[in-house]
């Protein structure tokens, strides 16, 4: 008997399918167009192992119905071959993962996210990439965003295997040049022609709904995890409503709607958020945002009161009680709601658990702010891989049954110009 597998093929396909249609095939499983080119090179490849007899015939399944026709052999078996390289490029998903016996539940296991990066190593990365911006008056900006992004996926773990950031920074610099130009047009008219700046203005307050839509897509499309890609399906009016029409409604109620929108915006983000063909779901009701919000509303309010009566005895005291019902309501919010929303995701069997601490957490952002400020921003890669830890430490996936059901979506693509008018134009928004 053999414990592993391993999946080799010689480049034979199923005749009945032409080579173009074969390769959208493999192109839809994740493979990279290079890895195409050699898996239908005739040259004998192994495409993956070290994989369980029924996880390699999984594999072999897969394939087989897209075209490609393999071999499952054990490890150690004869084969001359090469290994198709995984560096950046996806290995294709294996299909579903096997269904428990009718009436029996999946077994639940609990699976921590993990982030090994450390200061020192990142400062390398941060200080090259400042040094390269300065030089390059800022044009390496595009680089510097991947090189960043790259690091922090690239040693956040799930399961002993790290998330991938694919972005091609061209895209992003390309993207980066029509930002630039719309705002230098913009400063311009805001100088020598007010009512046009305004005007324009008047034309940009629409488009900001697709920015954050594109931005978001964007970010999605190249963020993958055991190579297939995330994905974000948010549509214009739903963005409009989350950007415009539920804050407009919070405004008028003098913030008696703040927590429906603060709902309706996370729904928005994790609703239309994909891995591969699978959708993620938010399981957090408008109620439940209210009791946090009331419940923060009153240790806000608790400790303001506690501050006020202290003054009478010594008036200097509520400076210092103003101050800390500052700390509390934004460590509060900052822990309590990630935890909330967090708590609240599902991807189809599976939940996510955050247990953030917020006194912990607030420590660490005030610790860094401070040590960020006495060095005189130098702090600041330890302080962002602090952070990182931190809340990959508090951060647990759980699992049903295993990660290995998952079907890669079709091949996407996605333009980074709403991204970068986005930064161009100081839009905020993101997947907090």
């Amino acid at each position: 008997m053999h414990d592993t597998f391993k999946v080799s093929c010689k480049g034979e396909r199923d005749g009945a399918l032409g080579e173009q249609q074969l390769r959208e095939n493999l192109l839809r499983l994740g493979f990279g167009s290079r890895q195409v080119d050699r898996l239908l090179s005739g040259t004998p490849v192994i495409i993956k192992s070290g994989l369980s007899e029924t996880m390699a015939m999984r594999y072999q399944q897969r394939l087989r119905e897209a075209g490609l026709l393999t071999e499952v052999v054990p490890e150690g078996a004869a084969v001359q071959a090469e290994t198709v390289p995984q560096g950046g490029a996806a290995v294709p998903p294996v299909g579903t993962a096997p269904r428990p016996a009718p009436g029996e539940l999946p077994q639940r296991r609990m699976a921590p996210f993990a982030f090994t990066g450390n200061g020192s190593e990142y400062f390398g990365i941060w200080i090259v990439n400042i040094l390269l911006m300065v030089v390059t008056l800022g044009f390496y900006a595009p680089w510097a965003k991947v090189r960043n992004l790259q690091y922090f996926y690239g040693h956040t773990l799930l399961e002993q295997q790290s998330f991938q950031y694919l972005a091609d920074p061209w895209v992003i610099f390309r993207g980066r040049l029509v930002a630039v130009a719309a705002f230098i047009v913009w400063t311009i008219a805001s100088n020598f022609f007010p009512i046009a700046a305004m005007a324009l203005l008047v034309l940009f307050i629409p488009l900001v709904p697709w920015i954050i839509v594109r931005s978001l897509k964007f970010h999605a499309i190249n963020s993958a995890y055991r190579n297939i890609r995330f994905d974000f399906t948010g549509r214009y009016w739903q963005a409009v409503q989350v950007v415009y029409l539920w804050p407009l409604l919070a405004l008028l109620t003098l913030g008696l709607m703040v927590p429906f929108a603060v709902q309706r915006w996370h729904q928005f983000l994790t609703g239309n958020a994909r891995y591969g063909r699978s959708a993620f779901a938010l399981n957090l009701s408008v109620g439940e945002v209210y009791v946090f919000f009331l419940k923060m509303l009153g240790m806000f309010v608790a400790t303001l009161l506690l501050g006020g009566l202290l003054s009478v005895v010594y008036q200097p005291l509520m400076a210092v009680f103003v101050f800390a019902a500052y700390l509390v309501l934004f460590g509060y919010v900052m822990a309590g709601l990630t935890n909330l929303v967090i708590n609240g995701v599902k991807l189809e069997q599976h939940g996510f658990v955050s247990n953030l601490g917020k006194r912990r957490l607030l420590w660490i952002f005030f610790t860094n702010s401070l040590l960020i400020l006495l060095t005189m921003g130098f702090f600041t890669p330890w302080a962002k891989v602090r952070m990182a830890t931190y809340r990959a430490s508090c951060t647990e996936m759980e699992v049903a049954g295993d990660l290995d059901g998952f079907i890669a979506g079709e091949a996407q693509h996605a333009g980074a110009v709403g991204m970068e008018l986005g930064d161009a134009f100081d839009v905020g928004f993101g997947f907090g």
